[in-house]
Protein backbone atom coordinates (compact mmCIF):
# COMPACT_ATOMS: atom_id res chain seq x y z
CA UNK A 1 0.00 0.00 0.00
CA UNK A 2 1.30 3.26 -0.46
CA UNK A 3 1.67 6.26 1.70
CA UNK A 4 -1.67 7.20 2.79
CA UNK A 5 -2.23 11.08 2.64
CA UNK A 6 0.48 11.82 0.06
CA UNK A 7 3.40 11.14 2.58
CA UNK A 8 6.34 8.95 2.29
CA UNK A 9 6.01 5.70 3.51
CA UNK A 10 7.91 5.29 6.81
CA UNK A 11 10.95 3.92 6.19
CA UNK A 12 12.26 3.39 9.99
CA UNK A 13 8.73 0.70 10.53
CA UNK A 14 10.13 -2.73 8.69
CA UNK A 15 7.76 -4.23 10.34
CA UNK A 16 4.88 -2.21 9.64
CA UNK A 17 2.74 -3.28 6.42
CA UNK A 18 1.26 -0.34 6.00
CA UNK A 19 2.92 2.95 5.79
CA UNK A 20 1.70 5.95 8.06
CA UNK A 21 -2.02 6.28 7.77
CA UNK A 22 -3.72 8.84 6.19
CA UNK A 23 -3.30 11.25 9.36
CA UNK A 24 -0.11 12.83 7.74
CA UNK A 25 -2.29 14.45 5.12
CA UNK A 26 -4.96 15.56 7.19
CA UNK A 27 -2.48 17.43 9.37
CA UNK A 28 -1.12 18.73 6.33
CA UNK A 29 -4.61 19.86 4.60
CA UNK A 30 -5.65 21.23 8.48
CA UNK A 31 -2.36 23.27 7.82
CA UNK A 32 -4.17 25.13 4.51
CA UNK A 33 -7.49 25.43 6.59
CA UNK A 34 -9.60 22.68 4.91
CA UNK A 35 -10.13 20.95 8.17
CA UNK A 36 -10.15 23.96 10.22
CA UNK A 37 -13.66 24.43 11.75
CA UNK A 38 -15.13 26.80 9.68
CA UNK A 39 -16.34 29.59 12.23
CA UNK A 40 -12.68 30.51 12.62
CA UNK A 41 -9.53 31.05 10.37
CA UNK A 42 -7.29 28.05 10.62
CA UNK A 43 -3.63 29.16 12.68
CA UNK A 44 -0.53 27.15 10.93
CA UNK A 45 1.55 28.81 13.31
CA UNK A 46 0.63 27.14 15.99
CA UNK A 47 1.33 23.90 16.32
CA UNK A 48 -1.05 21.12 16.67
CA UNK A 49 -1.60 19.52 19.95
CA UNK A 50 -3.53 15.76 20.86
CA UNK A 51 -5.81 15.99 23.61
CA UNK A 52 -4.76 14.39 26.81
CA UNK A 53 -5.23 10.64 26.96
CA UNK A 54 -7.46 9.36 29.89
CA UNK A 55 -5.94 6.96 32.95
CA UNK A 56 -8.14 4.22 31.17
CA UNK A 57 -7.83 4.67 27.66
CA UNK A 58 -6.03 1.49 25.81
CA UNK A 59 -3.32 1.55 23.78
CA UNK A 60 -1.86 -1.41 22.08
CA UNK A 61 -5.32 -3.70 23.21
CA UNK A 62 -5.40 -6.55 22.04
CA UNK A 63 -8.94 -7.15 21.11
CA UNK A 64 -10.91 -8.97 18.19
CA UNK A 65 -13.10 -7.54 16.09
CA UNK A 66 -16.26 -8.87 15.31
CA UNK A 67 -18.01 -9.18 11.72
CA UNK A 68 -21.15 -6.83 12.23
CA UNK A 69 -23.78 -5.54 9.21
CA UNK A 70 -23.03 -2.22 7.47
CA UNK A 71 -24.36 0.14 5.27
CA UNK A 72 -21.59 2.08 3.76
CA UNK A 73 -20.65 4.59 1.26
CA UNK A 74 -17.07 3.56 -0.97
CA UNK A 75 -15.67 6.39 -1.95
CA UNK A 76 -12.31 7.93 -3.17
CA UNK A 77 -10.83 11.08 -2.04
CA UNK A 78 -7.77 13.43 -2.27
CA UNK A 79 -6.03 14.33 0.80
CA UNK A 80 -6.27 17.84 0.48
CA UNK A 81 -10.44 17.13 0.68
CA UNK A 82 -10.14 14.13 3.19
CA UNK A 83 -12.22 15.76 6.31
CA UNK A 84 -14.87 16.91 4.44
CA UNK A 85 -15.36 14.14 1.94
CA UNK A 86 -15.60 11.06 4.83
CA UNK A 87 -18.26 13.68 6.48
CA UNK A 88 -20.13 13.89 3.20
CA UNK A 89 -19.83 9.92 3.31
CA UNK A 90 -21.44 9.82 6.63
CA UNK A 91 -24.39 12.33 5.78
CA UNK A 92 -24.94 10.19 2.81
CA UNK A 93 -24.95 7.04 4.75
CA UNK A 94 -27.26 8.60 7.19
CA UNK A 95 -29.46 9.78 4.61
CA UNK A 96 -30.13 6.40 3.41
CA UNK A 97 -30.86 4.58 6.30
CA UNK A 98 -33.51 7.39 7.39
CA UNK A 99 -35.47 6.92 4.55
CA UNK A 100 -35.35 3.66 4.70
CA UNK A 101 -36.07 3.50 8.19
CA UNK A 102 -33.07 1.40 10.08
CA UNK A 103 -31.76 1.78 12.76
CA UNK A 104 -28.03 2.17 13.64
CA UNK A 105 -26.31 -0.39 15.51
CA UNK A 106 -23.08 1.34 16.37
CA UNK A 107 -20.72 4.25 15.71
CA UNK A 108 -19.39 4.96 12.51
CA UNK A 109 -16.65 4.09 11.14
CA UNK A 110 -14.01 4.26 8.04
CA UNK A 111 -12.09 1.51 6.55
CA UNK A 112 -8.94 2.89 4.95
CA UNK A 113 -8.73 0.38 1.95
CA UNK A 114 -5.77 2.09 -0.41
CA UNK A 115 -3.51 4.93 -0.95
CA UNK A 116 -1.46 6.67 -3.00
CA UNK A 117 0.34 9.94 -3.38
CA UNK A 118 -3.11 12.01 -4.06
CA UNK A 119 -5.56 10.22 -2.44
CA UNK A 120 -7.52 6.91 -1.01
CA UNK A 121 -9.61 4.47 -1.00
CA UNK A 122 -12.33 4.01 1.70
CA UNK A 123 -15.76 2.83 2.73
CA UNK A 124 -17.72 5.29 5.45
CA UNK A 125 -19.81 2.81 6.84
CA UNK A 126 -22.37 2.76 9.75
CA UNK A 127 -23.54 -0.85 11.19
CA UNK A 128 -26.87 -2.16 11.17
CA UNK A 129 -28.79 -4.76 13.15
CA UNK A 130 -30.05 -6.57 10.07
CA UNK A 131 -28.70 -5.89 6.52
CA UNK A 132 -31.58 -3.55 4.46
CA UNK A 133 -34.14 -5.44 2.26
CA UNK A 134 -33.52 -2.41 -0.17
CA UNK A 135 -30.06 -2.97 -1.82
CA UNK A 136 -28.62 0.44 -2.04
CA UNK A 137 -28.01 2.22 -5.10
CA UNK A 138 -24.62 4.29 -6.55
CA UNK A 139 -21.82 4.10 -4.22
CA UNK A 140 -23.90 2.56 -1.92
CA UNK A 141 -23.11 -0.75 -0.67
CA UNK A 142 -24.23 -3.45 2.23
CA UNK A 143 -21.53 -5.40 3.51
CA UNK A 144 -19.61 -6.40 6.91
CA UNK A 145 -17.34 -4.74 8.77
CA UNK A 146 -13.55 -6.38 8.99
CA UNK A 147 -13.24 -8.93 11.89
CA UNK A 148 -9.87 -10.66 13.57
CA UNK A 149 -7.14 -9.89 15.92
CA UNK A 150 -6.60 -6.26 16.47
CA UNK A 151 -5.19 -3.77 18.00
CA UNK A 152 -7.11 -0.72 19.80
CA UNK A 153 -5.36 2.41 19.98
CA UNK A 154 -7.59 5.99 21.05
CA UNK A 155 -7.13 9.58 19.67
CA UNK A 156 -8.21 12.50 21.51
CA UNK A 157 -8.69 15.57 19.66
CA UNK A 158 -8.71 17.31 15.95
CA UNK A 159 -7.86 15.75 13.11
CA UNK A 160 -4.69 17.60 12.53
CA UNK A 161 -3.34 16.16 15.37
CA UNK A 162 -3.96 12.57 15.13
CA UNK A 163 -0.07 12.50 13.43
CA UNK A 164 0.82 12.67 17.08
CA UNK A 165 -1.38 9.44 17.63
CA UNK A 166 -0.18 7.51 14.81
CA UNK A 167 3.76 8.23 15.29
CA UNK A 168 2.88 6.54 19.00
CA UNK A 169 1.35 3.51 16.99
CA UNK A 170 4.07 3.19 14.63
CA UNK A 171 6.82 3.28 17.32
CA UNK A 172 4.54 0.35 19.51
CA UNK A 173 3.93 -1.85 16.15
CA UNK A 174 8.00 -1.86 15.83
CA UNK A 175 8.52 -2.09 19.92
CA UNK A 176 6.59 -5.33 19.71
CA UNK A 177 7.68 -6.53 16.98
CA UNK A 178 4.13 -6.74 15.28
CA UNK A 179 3.21 -6.71 11.25
CA UNK A 180 0.23 -4.74 10.76
CA UNK A 181 -2.51 -5.93 7.66
CA UNK A 182 -3.03 -3.84 5.15
CA UNK A 183 -6.16 -1.69 6.34
CA UNK A 184 -6.80 -0.08 9.37
CA UNK A 185 -10.43 1.34 10.69
CA UNK A 186 -11.06 4.42 12.53
CA UNK A 187 -14.28 4.10 14.55
CA UNK A 188 -15.92 7.69 15.97
CA UNK A 189 -17.14 7.46 20.09
CA UNK A 190 -18.15 11.26 19.47
CA UNK A 191 -20.20 12.40 16.07
CA UNK A 192 -17.92 13.13 13.08
CA UNK A 193 -20.76 15.10 11.39
CA UNK A 194 -22.16 17.02 14.54
CA UNK A 195 -18.85 17.22 16.70
CA UNK A 196 -16.53 19.86 17.18
CA UNK A 197 -13.55 18.68 15.61
CA UNK A 198 -10.95 19.63 18.33
CA UNK A 199 -13.31 17.49 20.79
CA UNK A 200 -13.41 14.33 18.95
CA UNK A 201 -12.65 10.85 20.12
CA UNK A 202 -11.53 7.95 17.72
CA UNK A 203 -10.80 4.40 18.44
CA UNK A 204 -7.92 3.22 15.55
CA UNK A 205 -7.85 -0.33 15.00
CA UNK A 206 -5.12 -1.95 13.56
CA UNK A 207 -5.66 -5.12 12.47
CA UNK A 208 -2.29 -7.30 12.85
CA UNK A 209 -0.99 -10.43 11.18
Amino acid sequence: MAAPHGARADKESSMLAIPRPLWVALAAAALIGIAAPRTQAATPDVPAQAAPVQPADPFGEEVTLTAKPIVYLRGTATWDSAYESLVDAFKSVRGFLEREKITADGPAITIYLATDDTGFQYHAAIPVAEPPKEIPRGDLAVGKSPEGKALKFVHRGSYDAMDTTYDAITNYLDQKGLEAKDLFIEQYVTDPVTTAEDKLVIEVYVPVK
